[in-house]
């Protein structure tokens, strides 16, 4: 499926405002709503849209600390990197997995409610014998913002 401009904006008002109603959202991509609402269900068709949640302040529920690990691997045969990684996908506090290029192989991103717990699973992951060889810890002390979006109509829509 071939996208065109109204489709990338579809998709940005989308995950700008997941609960938007299909006419606002015609509205809002200058279509009527019967085939902006078809062009809705082919995205969700092709997988362009995956689900639709809730974004959730979690300094309102309580305490919490963020963690990025840099993990490096002892091996870098194929098997190794899907052993890792079923590991790691089993960890509910690991929220994000990067396979990276340069000095290490995964960035990885924890929320825990405390370094306690962020130690307590970097010590299971160790005794695990998933092949980790050494990880470097950077705990975020404050995230002056984080974006829940992608800059779809800057990558994607061609200049209008």
């Amino acid at each position: 499926m071939k996208l065109d401009r109204t489709d990338i904006r579809i998709l940005h008002e989308l995950q700008q405002q997941g609960r938007i109603t299909n006419a606002k959202l015609a509205e809002l991509v200058h279509l009527s709503p019967s085939p902006c609402l078809m062009r809705v269900k082919k995205l969700q068709q092709a997988g362009y849209i995956t689900g639709y949640s809730a974004l959730i302040d979690i300094a309102k529920l309580g305490p919490t600390i963020t963690v990025f690990t840099e993990i490096t691997l002892q091996n870098h045969r194929h098997g190794d990197f899907d052993r890792f990684q079923r590991a790691i996908e089993k960890i509910e506090a690991c929220v994000e997995c990067h396979l990276m290029s340069g000095g290490y192989d995964y960035l990885l991103k924890f929320v825990c409610r405390d370094v306690g717990e962020y130690q307590t699973i970097i010590e299971n992951l160790g005794d695990g014998e998933i092949g980790i060889d050494k990880y470097f810890s950077f705990v975020v002390m404050r995230s002056p913002f984080v974006k829940n979006h992608l800059p779809l109509k800057s990558l994607f829509a061609d200049d209008e």
